[in-house]
């Protein structure tokens, strides 16, 4: 009875030591987008690439953003081992500003969330600095 008993303890402990070695991984190519200065309007989608390095399918459950005016989209189906897939995020280029957003991604990889950022300035072309110097001062006009 004592031998029966063991050796369930220790066939349990084995499936719990070989469940726990399956476990997906999330690597990005990049965790940071540089719009760099774009053009009010302009086209502000772009995309973050990713790898499933581990060995059990990735989900992504879920993709937000800091603000409305950054939309993320994450991938439908699971990602399986070593397959790549992408986080298409956009920018809502009629703000004129400068750009510091996060997106946070959250998925059943070994590290739970990831943050990854976007930054850059957008400019109005029609519209001039108020920094840039003039060729007359205000006293000579």
């Amino acid at each position: 009875m004592k031998n029966l008993i063991a050796v369930l303890f220790v066939s349990l402990l084995s499936i719990g030591v070989y469940a726990q070695e399956k476990v997906a991984k999330i690597e990005f190519k990049t965790k940071v987008i540089d719009y760099g200065t774009i053009e009010k309007g302009a086209d502000g989608v772009r995309v973050f690439e990713f790898t499933n390095t581990g060995n059990a399918p990735l989900v992504i459950s879920n993709v937000k953003s800091t603000c409305g005016c950054t939309v993320p989209k994450k991938p439908e189906g699971p990602i399986m081992p070593g397959e790549t897939g992408e986080i298409q995020v956009k920018y809502d280029t009629n703000r004129v500003n400068p750009i510091r957003k996060t997106i946070t991604v959250f998925s059943n990889a070994d590290t739970p969330t990831v943050a990854l950022k976007i930054k850059g300035l957008v400019v109005d072309p029609n519209k001039t600095s108020v920094l840039e110097k003039k060729s007359k001062s205000m006293i000579e006009q």
